[in-house]
């Protein structure tokens, strides 16, 4: 290990982690960070440099729209050189959204920036926010014996389980296991020690770090179900103000094989629109080629999302827009693996 101490900054954008009860009539309040030491005294134990900054105002994550996560890139942009990992304290609700949204807009990473919060203040006595606060800390801080990040990746921990961010969705709205990475083992298992999963764990190119502000939110999602009705079909894939879809389909990426369905599926394509297939399954893969129904959407220029997430689509998809105005590029460079987000 490097002689040179770590240092670590965490940056408090909203959510449950960050509240403390008011002794005087027990509503929730942000806690001043600026006493984090106090709240959390086990972080002193790991001989690091923690330094904290906090969104004003704060965001609920019910609220996050791209404008944070641009103020959340330049943010760790600005401070690069200074810390050696990055921990970002959000809401639950969308953390796999913005999770995906950075590991796109944060290029040639070579530093940690971990995503973590919690399910019950960090005030209250059964939280699970000083674990996951404690853990992540560590992890951000952690360097190989030649001094480089352990895990230089966007990640998400929670309940003991360092996830990839752009493979990660959340599965619980009440439990402690929060989030899952159905289709990635996790990069790390926290227990009595951290055990890191070395073979899975993504390094940096070596290229200059840099990120991408500019992202084009022109997307929809339509779901897929049954009795869904031509007009809501019409609707979303044939908006005039819409420049790509991700369509969640059945299994392994299957749709109804009605003709007015696929009619409008073509339609849409000789539009221009982008249209992007991912499975409502948590585990698994679209293979187009697998069932005749599957089949239609590919021969009608429907793209493969293999086993990418839908946040994880978002966020490719806003990024890959954003960057490029031609749509055969953003077609090509969609069913590549860019950042470690899907298997194809």
């Amino acid at each position: 290990m490097s002689d040179k101490q770590s240092s670590v900054l965490l940056i408090y954008t909203g959510g449950t982690i960050g509240m403390k009860e008011d002794p005087a009539d027990q509503t929730l309040r942000p806690f001043d960070f600026g006493s984090l030491m106090k709240e959390v005294p086990e972080l002193n134990k790991f001989g690091l440099r923690i330094d904290s900054l906090t969104f004003d105002p704060l965001i609920d994550s019910s609220d996050i729209e791209p404008g944070m996560w641009r103020k959340l890139a330049s943010t760790i942009r600005d401070n690069y050189t200074r810390y050696d990992g990055f921990v970002v304290l959000h809401g639950t609700d969308t953390m796999a959204y913005s999770a995906s949204a950075l590991s796109f807009m944060l290029e040639n990473l070579g530093k940690p920036v971990i995503f973590t919060g919690s399910q019950l203040p960090i005030g209250r006595p059964r939280t699970d926010g000083k674990e996951n606060l404690i853990s992540s800390v560590e992890i951000a801080g952690a360097r190989r014996p030649d001094g480089s990040p352990v895990v230089p990746e966007v990640c998400v921990y929670f309940n003991s389980l360092l996830l990839r961010g752009n493979r990660c969705t959340k599965v619980d709205a009440a439990g402690f296991g929060a989030f899952q990475s159905p289709n990635l083992p996790p990069l790390a298992e926290a227990g009595i020690d951290i055990r890191y999963n070395t073979d899975v764990i993504r390094r940096p190119s070596g290229k200059e770090f840099r990120i991408h502000s500019g992202l084009d939110t022109r997307v929809s999602i339509l779901k897929v179900h049954p009795g869904i009705t031509q007009q809501v079909v019409e609707d979303i894939l044939l908006g005039s103000l819409t420049r790509a879809v991700i369509i969640e389909t059945f299994g392994c990426g299957n749709a109804p094989s009605r003709d007015w369905f696929l009619d409008i599926v073509h339609q849409s394509v000789a539009n221009g629109m982008i249209l992007f297939n991912v499975t409502q399954c948590l585990r698994g893969s679209v293979n187009m080629d697998l069932y005749a129904t599957g089949r239609a959407l590919k021969d009608a220029g429907v793209l493969c999302g293999y086993d990418i997430t839908t946040e994880s689509a978002l966020g490719k998809l806003f990024y890959l827009m954003g960057n490029y105005d031609d749509n055969q590029t953003v077609k090509s460079l969609l069913e590549q693996d860019l950042r470690g987000e899907m298997s194809n």
